[in-house]
């Protein structure tokens, strides 16, 4: 089976969950404790193996790029202060892996993005992660994945059992379990109400996809948004050929949502080496 070294990160996208701030900062950007969103999904896909980054990023995604970028100015000050810890963290980022970015000039979806980035892909199977979904475990959840695909050599979406009361808020899968955690997905539907979805699995923002997906994408047409979907390509996809969901384990946190984005500063903070202790204090002296 083929390695997997190349990643998408679709990063193109507004924020407008989180305006203001992201009016002029990118959302990926929001620090979780001391580092960036962004960061978390490198560091994720590096962990798994990944070579190779590809960023599609749109207007004023600029600081994404500079984050992975060297800054001559700073190192050279944090070497003269002798603060080499804090040179190590930021040192080690343009090194992690190899960056290229893609720009997507207009905002028209997910599945558009990803095509963006097909010319640096060709044929090889590849990693995609989006900048909402930070999942924490052990072993990395597009490692998980990777695995089902060296099992199967087919594409594998990261998957999650949700609330029934919440089907209607994501794309849910209707599922054909094959073995423990395993799944063929049979169809998807996007944000289904709760008496017609076809299960309580939703799809989760990471996936391992083959050249299958992007002759998909090419084909698919525009929703009523005039944006193109990923959904709706493993929707068409799952007809023809075995696309398969994966129950990952660890604990996710959808960073998208104002909610889960203070969920995720709370768990990480109260787990940082340099505050931890103190949080935990502060946090149990709150008379809530």
């Amino acid at each position: 089976m083929e390695k997997i070294k190349k990643a998408i990160m679709p990063v193109a996208g507004f924020g407008t969950r989180f305006l203001p701030v992201t009016k002029a900062q990118p959302k990926e950007m929001l620090p979780i404790v001391d580092k960036p969103i962004i960061q978390y999904l490198v560091e994720e896909a590096v962990a798994a193996g990944i070579e190779e980054i590809i960023f599609v990023t749109g207007r004023g995604k600029r600081a994404i790029e500079d984050h992975f970028d060297y800054l001559f100015e700073l190192e050279h000050n944090l070497a003269e202060k002798n603060k080499l810890d804090r040179l190590k963290e930021i040192y080690k980022l343009p090194s992690l892996a190899k960056y290229a970015f893609v720009r997507q000039p207009k905002p028209l979806g997910d599945g558009d993005a990803i095509l963006k980035a097909r010319h640096l892909i060709g044929n090889e199977p590849c990693a995609i992660l989006f900048g909402d979904d930070i999942v924490d475990f052990k072993k990395p959840c597009i490692s998980q994945l990777m695995d089902v695909f060296e099992k199967y050599g087919d594409p594998v979406v990261a998957i999650e059992k949700i609330p029934q009361k919440d089907v209607c808020r994501f794309g849910v899968i209707k599922p054909n379990q094959i073995s423990e955690r395993i799944y063929e997905i049979k169809d998807i539907v996007e944000k289904p109400a709760i008496k017609d979805a076809p299960s309580d699995l939703s799809i989760v923002g990471k996936y391992i996809i083959t050249s299958d997906v992007f002759y998909e994408l090419e084909k698919v047409k525009p929703g009523k948004d005039g944006e193109i979907r990923l959904a709706d390509a493993l929707k068409a996809l799952v007809k023809k050929k075995a696309v398969y969901g994966y129950e990952f384990e660890g604990k996710r946190y959808d960073c998208g949502s104002k909610l889960g984005f203070l969920q995720a500063t709370v768990d990480f903070a109260l787990k940082h080496k340099e505050v931890s202790g103190e949080f935990k204090d502060y946090l149990k002296s709150l008379k809530l």
